[in-house]
């Protein structure tokens, strides 16, 4: 952004503060109106043709810019993955326990990533992992919905879950 004697441009369209139209001039005239209300000749649209100028207090304008900045950086939210690993094999409370700590993870918005590896021989038992995967997605179907359908990766299955939109 051009301000004062930055701006080189011949001719140029005059905005004030409040928003009036001054109407086209030159940069210098332009910039000595600013001057004489104490305040900045900031170039806003560089693009239009004249390029349009506003006299406007160019600190404050910073100022409130940085201030609505931090504003919707505050209201923002980063989205972690957390991540279940659960086996083939795994006994109803454990896996009780898990569904316990995904439904947390969702509810606070969090996504999760369901895994379960498969250990030797029990590569021949694929279809176990599946079963315990339906039955994860079924228990989480309250909270969360299913993003990635459970996939077998090499000797890991992964499901992707993210937690449904709050009304």
């Amino acid at each position: 952004m051009q301000i004062n004697e930055e701006i080189r441009d011949k001719e140029v369209r005059v905005i004030t503060d409040d928003g009036e139209q001054l109407g086209i001039m030159s940069a210098k005239d332009a910039l000595k109106k600013a001057e004489q209300k104490n305040l900045d000749l900031v170039k806003v649209a560089p693009q239009a043709n004249p390029p349009v100028c506003k006299i406007m207090d160019y600190g404050k304008y910073r100022f409130e810019q940085a201030k609505r900045e931090k504003e919707a950086k505050k209201n923002q939210r980063i989205v972690e993955t957390k991540e279940i690993r659960l086996s083939v094999n795994i006994d109803t409370h454990d896996f009780d326990t898990k569904l316990n700590h995904a439904l947390k993870f969702l509810k606070a918005g969090n996504k999760v990533k369901v895994s379960i590896r498969f250990r030797g021989r029990e590569m021949a038992h694929a279809h176990l992992g599946n079963g315990i995967m339906d039955r994860f997605a079924e228990a989480c179907a309250e909270v969360g919905t299913v993003d990635k359908p459970a996939k077998l990766e090499g000797r890991q299955m992964l499901m992707f879950l993210s937690p449904k939109p709050s009304k």
